[in-house]
């Protein structure tokens, strides 16, 4: 079952289900909506309203398929599929199918590589037997011994008539070929001896191993009352429980270099020439598959398609001929399929090859373009026109992709394709190194496999296109280029994407902020985005908005940045854009009068909000000099004393300093380097060298808010820790931070979960280069503030007396680790790690290093810094009350 990357957009609601709280009252869903709802078990109901037809669509589905198999239980799932219709715990044999189709309705089950999927279709008052009839088939098959004895004989049955298909023969050696060592290396219904060999206690393993609620989704589709749905479905699936972790599978990886080409020849009692020719590509969640589709619907999709019109229409040697993109969740593949005779093998196999060796998308027309990309939303929504198609699609989405927006996200990026972007991806892609063919030929035909293996070889050179691929690669290894006047270019090329992500850093900020000046970085900050000589604010935002990119600044205490993400394919549009806001800001009066409203709005909101309040006079109250002790976006009353020239000479002095440049995704190093260079060149003043300076603590240790009409008081209690440059001691203040926080953290599971003194209660720490503090915090009743500073003293307390078991250090080592990977999985919070680091004077691999040192800390070791650092008598406390 190969499906689309599509689903069409619509609004869609997702709830997380908190007990006790009545299922009525979870669900308030206007007709036509999506409601996605998560129970506690961690199953997803996705309900969608259709009242066209008086039915209603329900799918229960499993995120395990034959993908998931071993080879010795090859073909389980699918096994599985047949024997739920073998009778349940309290439906015999056949019985589920009847019970179905008595009212009027239908049932079946399909089996693909990541997911099998049980479906019913009933007329809407039987939405209920449909739901419990699905759901008992799934959790209570019988899987009797004597029953899939029999069931096994049909199911290899099933089999034999695959391979009298030769479609089905040419993908199941092709699957074989493009996954090889992956669990899609064999074919859905497994093979005669693993099918054989299963029992009735292998399948009920697999059931326990893989049917867990927290890897299932039950969609509803039609005439439906979602509430009665969810209630269905808690009914029926909430009291289910997860006996076991479940681990994402990991993408299959494209070698950077293929064995291949590769020619099979399978002889057999054929009349005609069957020929398959694949190509791996990425998975289906990867940003290229709209290109990868595009390009295939182009070259092979439809009759007006460049290949069918070359060797079907024009020279005849085909009966037919397609190209179509497979992406499953780990893997896919490029698949070109041919019908032909005999005779005219080595003709067409020679003209296919130099097709493919010569092609490039520049020839396709821009009717071409528009005519595949209008056939390609045609086929989406036509897939709706029906209650199991539209459910179908729903389902596959949300359960994959993250939701119904996946279909517009997918067609934002469709439009998006060009023909840069098609070359780009054929030169990667369609390769002969990479490629795998299989030709089932009569069995009187001479035509050997390495004869069509010469043909690839003459025709087809690997080097020379091995060399254009690499042309549009991300130029290898991670690399750090010293820029003039004392700059750094740090390459971080990430091929997964076809996105460059860019992190410019300089160092200053507030820190070269005169007395008087506070909010003046941040204000110039807002104001240097909004325009620059050549684009007005307005000309800069819709330009930033037809390349599907986007640019802000940012100021901090120590640092100044801009940032900016876009596709690849607009790095010639974007760059020169970002230079000309960097080097010619227009500043322009109106705009940073806008600026200017914007910041004191912040400022106001922020001081309407209990946390905003005690974060923003945080700094200023714990520190008495440097750029720590002002505000840091200033007062109201500051920002409207700003002038237009106070911004320029800021300016002027901040775009003097040797800046950090990060750039991570897919790039053109040269032109990046070029690029870089020539910025630095034109904006650094060589010997300009910030200095970050070690603050004062203040002698106050105590400092009350109040904000009238809040119901919660919040505490922090604040103790001052050394700043980055201090390795060894910042790797155990992060581990004890771990230790801490978190909803199975100790604080938590002591203040909350024993004395119900919160709903949130953490603990987090800040760091500069000198200088950095643990906070602990908690939001409580004002009646419970003393109390809870008892809980963070007697917490604190145990840590400073006892060791703390291995298993808790565990734990948090699991934390940080786990917490950075997810943390920096975009590629700008890479480049803002690599850019801001190093624009401090830290190693680009400085949380590396930390979160490393962190895993060979001890308890000892960590009970010691308890004791020389989170000492109460020498915090610092700051309250916000009611």
């Amino acid at each position: 079952m190969v499906l689309t990357s599509c689903q069409h957009h619509a609004k869609q609601t997702t709830i997380e289900t908190p007990a006790p709280q009545p299922l009525a009252d979870l669900l308030k869903s206007a007709p036509g909506e999506t409601n996605v709802v998560k129970l506690k078990n961690g199953l997803t109901v996705l309900i969608k309203q259709d009242d066209r037809f008086p039915l209603v669509n329900a799918r229960l589905y499993v995120h395990a398929g034959s993908g998931y198999e071993t080879p010795n239980e090859a073909g389980i799932s699918h096994l599985l599929e047949h024997m739920v219709f073998k009778g349940t715990k309290k439906r015999g044999p056949g019985q589920s199918a009847r019970d179905i189709e008595s009212v009027g309705g239908n049932m079946n089950a399909a089996t693909s590589f990541d997911y099998t999927v049980y479906y019913v279709e009933v007329p809407e008052e039987r939405m209920a037997l449909g739901l419990d009839v699905i759901t008992d088939m799934a959790f209570h098959a019988a899987i009797a011994p004597e029953e899939l004895k029999s069931e096994k004989e049909v199911v290899l049955k099933e089999l034999e008539r695959g391979e009298d298909s030769p479609g089905s023969m040419l993908f199941k050696t092709l699957q074989g070929m493009i996954w090889k060592g992956s669990s899609y290396e064999w074919p859905i219904i497994g093979f005669r001896d693993t099918v054989r060999g299963l029992t009735s206690e292998d399948i009920h393993n697999y059931i326990t191993r893989f049917y867990q609620p927290q890897s299932m989704m039950l969609a509803v589709v039609g005439k439906v009352d979602p509430d009665k749905v969810l209630a269905e479905a808690e009914k029926l699936l909430g009291g289910l429980k997860n006996t076991r972790p479940v681990t994402p599978p990991e993408p299959i990886a494209i070698p950077a270099k293929g064995a291949g080409p590769t020619v099979v020849t399978l002889p057999g009692q054929w009349n005609k020439v069957y020929l398959g020719a694949a190509f791996p590509i990425p998975h289906a969640a990867s940003a290229k598959c709209a290109g990868l589709d595009l390009l295939a619907q182009l070259l092979g999709g439809d009759d007006t398609s460049r290949l069918y019109r070359k060797f079907k229409y024009e020279e005849q040697l085909v009966d037919d001929i397609s190209m179509s993109a497979m992406t499953l969740e780990r893997g896919g593949m490029l698949y070109v399929s041919a019908t032909l005779d005999a005779d005219k093998v080595e003709k067409f196999w020679t003209g296919l090859t130099a097709e493919l060796a010569a092609f490039n998308p520049d020839e396709f027309t821009d009717q071409e373009i528009r005519r595949a990309k209008l056939n390609m939303e045609d086929s989406l929504f036509l897939a709706k026109e029906t209650l199991s198609g539209l459910a179908s699609k729903a389902a596959y989405f949300q359960f994959f992709e993250g939701g119904e927006e996946a279909e517009q996200n997918y067609l934002f990026e469709l439009n998006q394709v060009n023909r840069r972007e098609m070359r780009t991806l054929y030169r990667e892609f369609v390769r002969p190194d990479r490629l795998s063919a299989c030709v089932l030929l009569p069995r009187e035909s001479k035509l050997t496999a390495e004869a069509l293996t010469g043909i690839v070889a003459k025709g087809w050179p690997m080097d020379q296109t091995v060399a254009k691929a690499a042309d549009v690669a991300t130029g290898g290894g991670e690399k750090v280029v010293d820029l003039p006047g004392g700059g750094r270019l740090v390459l971080l090329p990430d091929a997964t994407l076809p996105y460059t992500a860019l992190s410019l850093y300089f160092a200053g900020g507030d820190g070269i902020l005169t007395k008087g000046q506070a909010g003046l970085a941040a204000l110039t900050a807002r104001a240097l985005t909004r325009g620059n000589l050549k684009m007005t604010a307005t000309q800069l935002e819709d330009f930033l908005s037809d390349h599907a990119a986007s640019m802000s600044a940012s100021a901090g205490r120590n640092v100044f940045a801009l940032e900016a993400k876009f596709p690849v394919r607009f790095t010639d549009d974007l760059l020169p854009v970002i230079r000309q806001t960097l080097t010619a800001p227009a500043f322009d009066s109106a705009e940073v009068e806008r600026a200017r409203q914007d910041q004191i709005a912040s400022i106001k909101s922020r001081e309407d909000r209990p946390l905003g309040l005690a974060f923003r006079h945080l700094f200023p109250f714990l520190y008495t000099s440097g750029p720590y002790s002002m505000l840091h976006q200033g007062t109201a009353q500051d920002v409207e004393k700003l002038s237009h020239a106070d911004i320029m000479r800021f300016w002027g002095r901040q775009a003097m300093h040797p800046f950090t440049l990060a750039v991570c995704g897919q790039f053109d190093e040269k032109a990046i380097e070029s690029w870089a260079a020539g910025l630095a060149n034109t904006m650094t003043v060589p010997g300009d060298v910030y200095d970050f300076v070690t603050p004062e603590w203040n002698t106050k240790r105590d400092e009350t808010f109040h904000l009238p009409g809040r119901n919660q008081a919040h505490l922090l209690m604040v103790f001052p820790i050394p700043g980055q440059t201090d390795l060894e001691d910042s790797a155990r203040l992060e581990l004890l931070k771990a230790v801490l926080s978190g909803q199975s953290g100790l604080l938590f599971r002591d203040l909350r979960d024993k004395q119900g003194l919160a709903y949130t209660v953490t603990a987090f720490n800040w760091q500069s280069v000198r200088t950095g503090f643990t906070a602990l915090y908690i939001g409580t009743d004002p009646d419970k503030i003393d109390t809870s500073l008892d809980g963070f003293k007697r917490v604190l307390a145990d840590l400073s007396a006892k060791t703390l078991p291995e298993e808790e250090l565990t734990r948090a080592r699991n934390i940080l680790l786990g917490d950075y990977y997810q943390e920096h999985q975009s590629l700008i919070s890479r480049s803002r790690e690599a850019a801001s680091l190093m624009a401090r004077g830290m190693d680009r691999d400085y949380a590396e290093a930390l979160i490393n040192r962190a895993k060979d800390v001890t308890p000892a070791e960590l009970r010691d810094t308890v004791r020389k650092y989170l000492d109460p008598a020498k915090a610092y406390l700051v309250k916000v009350m009611p």
